[in-house]
Parts: structure tokens; C-alpha cells; sequence
């Protein structure tokens, strides 16, 4: 969002405060939504798009169907492997696509995996342009009904947050999924800390900031101070890798070692100088991620990923 219509909405909302508060709240609440223009892709996205079409002609295309919409998901399996084997469900963040996942995928696959991957509404070949946790929700249950069961998930920020919900049954409507365990790389905590970082950027007054957040339990029947990462993480109870750069300055690093506080079920893997986005085409934070879907180790650990010279060691983080 520009300067100049950053300036605009929040004189707009200075202004509705005070004569329709809950007008405004749904409208800052369409804002928060708001996904954006898939046509409008910058020459990198659209080199990137280029590169993975081979890869992802591989996969299974499949048009699922919710209450909010119809969103893709795509089914990868290797050559000669059992379309019944155990899926691993991976779900992409804030402005990306199945696409750019294809580090990841591709170590599942490895692993000998069944990998269905989701665009999320209002992103890559899902319909609409508005995403939130209840849509995303019903998407991954719609996935998990025809395409599952799924025994891990794995979901770059927000879609970790959405896996993490869909498993917990945070959205009231929804059914939980069953899942045995779970990766989130560069994900959020908090939901409301999130809510009240962006009221604060378009010059939200107590009353429209009020209605936002009420517009979250309208749709998901749960009050926005539930949807804290590290309160759904010990009620979850399975073993979940959390992996996360410390320098991350979408999300930061403090999000990782909350959620890592939920209990000894939580590991948590540093990947150093990778930021949020670059993290993903790392082939030692990939691998990670495909090895802690593949094992089933005694105890949680936790650690770093390593240098050049051993890229899966682990050691303690500073």
C-alpha cells in the first residue's frame, strides 16, 4: 500500500469512527483480507512460474469446493508409488502458491511421500481475493476429506498458522483434521498481536478495532484471543518441528520461541541468515522438514540447522 493511500484510509477511518464503528470494522476487515491482484506479477514471479511448470505438471490437478469458494490442490506422487501411502498436506503463506513450495515438496517426495499441496483461496489458482483463517480452514478440511488422510502437514507462515488451526479445530464449524505431526517454517503466534499491528497502520480508533476483531468470532465462532500459536500447540500435543529464521523481519523470531515454550512436543531448528522468504528454497531447511515427517524420534530436539559442511547437524543455538 502506498504512502498516499495509506494517508487516504486512515483519514477515512478517523472518520467513520465516530458515526459507524461496526460499518467500519467490516470494511477494515475486508482490507485485512485482501489478497492480492494474481495478474499483476512481478518479471521474478513470473520467471519463477516459469521454472516450476514442469514440476508442477507432474501433479494431480484437483478443483475442491467449500462454503467460501473453490480453491486447487495438487496431488504429487513419485513414478511406481502407492496413491494410498501416507500424504504429507503442504500449504504455502501470505502472497505465494503451490510454486514456491517446491523445495520441500520435492524432499517429501524423496521420502517416498504422497504430497498434496493447496493453493489457498485468493492465491495461485484458487478463486476469490480475500484469505482468513475460516476459509483457509475449510479449504484443508475439503483437501483432508478427498485427498487425505494426511499423517503430516507442512505450512510456510500463515500456512503453518492454518494447518495448526485446521488441526486443532479452531474454527467452529470446521471439523479438525487428524495429523500426527507437524512442520511450521517462519509462522506467526499470534493472530491478535497481528490484528493489532495492522489496526494500528490504517489508524484504527477502539471502536472499528472493536468490530475487526469481533468479525473474527462471527466467522469462526472463536474469539480472536484464542487463536494464539502457542495456546492451540499445547492443547495440539503432537510432535511439532518449528523452523525459523532469527533474523526473520516478517515474523519475528520471538513468534518461534513462544510457540517453542508450548511444551517438550515442540522442537525448534534455527536456519540462520535466511530471512522469511529465502528459507524456502533452502535444501537443508527442505530436508529437515522431510526428515521429521519420515522419523519418529523419542524426544523432541532442539537446535540449529548446520553450517555448510554438515547442513543437518545439530547444535545448541546462542
Amino acid at each position: 500500500m502506498d504512502t498516499l493511500s495509506l494517508r487516504i484510509i486512515r483519514s477515512l477511518f478517523g472518520t467513520i469512527e465516530h458515526v459507524a464503528p461496526r460499518l467500519a470494522g467490516r470494511f477494515a476487515f475486508e482490507l485485512f483480507c485482501r489478497t492480492p491482484d494474481p495478474l499483476r506479477q512481478s518479471a521474478k514471479e513470473r520467471r519463477v512460474l516459469a521454472q516450476a511448470d514442469a514440476f508442477m505438471k507432474r501433479a494431480r490437478r484437483h478443483r475442491l469446493t467449500t462454503a467460501y469458494g473453490d480453491f486447487t490442490a495438487y496431488e504429487f506422487t513419485n513414478w511406481g508409488a502407492r496413491r494410498d501411502g501416507p500424504a504429507v498436506l503442504v500449504l504455502h503463506g501470505w502472497r505465494s502458491r503451490t510454486e514456491h513450495m517446491r523445495p520441500v515438496i520435492e524432499a517429501l517426495l524423496a521420502r517416498g511421500f504422497r504430497v498434496v499441496a493447496v493453493d489457498l483461496p485468493g492465491h495461485g489458482r484458487a478463486t476469490g481475493r480475500k484469505l482468513h483463517m475460516p476459509n483457509a480452514v475449510a479449504a484443508v478440511h475439503a483437501a483432508a476429506l478427498w485427498l487425505g488422510p494426511f499423517d503430516t502437514a507442512v505450512g510456510h507462515s500463515f500456512g503453518g498458522a492454518v494447518a495448526l488451526n485446521a488441526a486443532t479445530g479452531s474454527v467452529r464449524q470446521v471439523p479438525p483434521i487428524g495429523l500426527r505431526r507437524l512442520v511450521m517454517i517462519a509462522s506467526p503466534n499470534s493472530l491478535p498481536r497481528l490484528f493489532c499491528e495492522f489496526g494500528a497502520a490504517v489508524g484504527l480508533g477502539p471502536r472499528t478495532q472493536a468490530a475487526l476483531e469481533g468479525m473474527v468470532q462471527r466467522l469462526a465462532g472463536t474469539p480472536l484471543a484464542a487463536f494464539e500459536g502457542a495456546l492451540q500447540l499445547k492443547a495440539f500435543a503432537a510432535p511439532t518441528l518449528i523452523i525459523h529464521a532469527p533474523e526473520d523481519k516478517e515474523v519475528p523470531a520471538d513468534d518461534a520461541e513462544a510457540m517453542a515454550a508450548a511444551g517438550d512436543h515442540v522442537s525448534l531448528a534455527w536456519a540462520p541468515g535466511l530471512g522469511h522468504r529465502r528459507i524456502l528454497g533452502d535444501a537443508a531447511v527442505a530436508a529437515r522438514a522431510a526428515e521429521f515427517a519420515a522419523s519418529r524420534p523419542e524426544r523432541p530436539l532442539t537446535g540449529a540447522i548446520g553450517d555448510k559442511s554438515d547442513p543437518l547437524r545439530l547444535h545448541s543455538p546462542s
